[in-house]
């Protein structure tokens, strides 16, 4: 199992290719679904989700797709399994296995992610369907007094108890502990409160015994608070983001796919090329790529707004957002190639 986990995580952050993360919960959708004026049902999610899965070309630069667990049991318009649908084309199917966030008692303001109880059950169940990889995001905010070791050590220890089951099960896991954008905080804060979490995860993996060589971090970038005026360019965004992962970060892990966290899609590309472009001259050990969810879905979802007469369009939308992406994760993005 241990090699055949490792040429998993080798292909899921193949050169030029990323995750497309389509895992949201029903009732994320759904407010997404509001803002556009689209109904949300079990029907127009299916059909919103084959109309990204189906996208012509989208193998070419997607590597896997991360489902929810209501779509890993949909069958497509033609009755194909929607993780069989995936996996013909070349992409791997994954999906996600936590169950949500939940407040940390006598910690206000701070979070933990729930779901390890039944875990072995779903995720042999999940293999069975098709899943290759998983996925559990625990989330770390930036306040005051806190991000506090408690909630990093807590957090931690919940990724690795995961990671390990997940490759007991035949399952790469994807671990990732997201510093939140939200607040007033610059990008120096976002460095330390970064490097604190993965600090705590790594420790957490070693102990728990977990395989590197068979796990992706799927973490922040380190960036600027939403909130805060002075909002910090590429460059200094991929200086701060190496320097973070390379003193936390082993050498074994293949692959690192950034989550956009809340960034715009042209912002998070252009983010994404600047780390790699500076990779490149630090000759850093992994592949560093993508694992976006509205950085990929934001123009592809406002195209389609429920109406079978835009899905051409839609999916041209998201494979030239695959595509920028792509390049950036091989340092090569151009900002002409939004026009393209």
């Amino acid at each position: 199992m241990s090699e055949e986990l490792t040429q998993i995580a080798a292909n899921m952050v193949a050169p030029g290719k990323g995750l497309l993360a389509a895992d949201e919960s029903t009732g994320t959708l759904e407010k997404r679904f509001k803002k556009l004026g689209i109904e949300c049902t079990e029907a127009s999610r299916l059909a919103y989700r084959e109309m990204l899965f189906t996208a012509p070309d989208l193998e070419k630069y997607i590597s896997g797709v991360i489902l929810f667990d209501e779509t890993i049991r949909q069958r497509a318009s033609d009755g194909t399994p929607i993780p069989e649908l995936l996996a013909r084309k070349g992409i791997i199917p994954g999906i996600k296995v936590d169950k949500g966030l939940v407040d940390l008692p006598f910690f206000p303001g701070e979070r933990f992610t729930q779901g390890l109880d039944g875990l072995s059950a779903r995720l042999d169940e999940y293999r069975e369907m098709g899943a290759r990889f998983t996925k559990w995001r625990a989330v770390i905010a930036i306040g005051e007094g806190i991000p506090t070791s408690q909630c990093l050590r807590a957090n931690a220890d919940a990724l690795a108890r995961y990671a390990g089951l997940c490759q007991v099960h035949g399952l790469v896991p994807i671990v990732e502990p997201e510093v939140l954008m939200d607040g007033s905080h610059d990008i120096k804060t976002c460095r330390w409160a970064t490097e604190a979490a993965l600090h705590e995860v790594f420790d957490a993996l070693t102990r728990y015994r977990i395989s590197f060589k068979e796990m992706i971090l799927k973490p922040n970038m380190v960036v600027s608070g939403t909130d805060c005026s002075n909002q910090a360019p590429p460059d200094e965004v991929a200086e701060m983001t190496l320097a973070c992962l390379r003193r936390t970060v082993p050498v074994a892990v293949p692959g690192i796919a950034f989550l956009s966290g809340g960034q715009s899609d042209v912002t998070a590309t252009a983010n994404l090329n600047a780390i790699n472009v500076k990779a490149k001259t630090l000759k850093t050990p992994w592949t560093l790529t993508f694992s976006f969810s509205r950085a990929l879905q934001a123009a592809p979802m406002s195209i389609w707004r429920g109406q079978a007469e835009n899905k051409a369009a839609a999916q041209q939308a998201l494979v030239r957002r695959a595509r920028c992406n792509g390049a950036a994760a091989l340092g090569q993005y151009d900002p002409g190639m939004e026009e393209a």
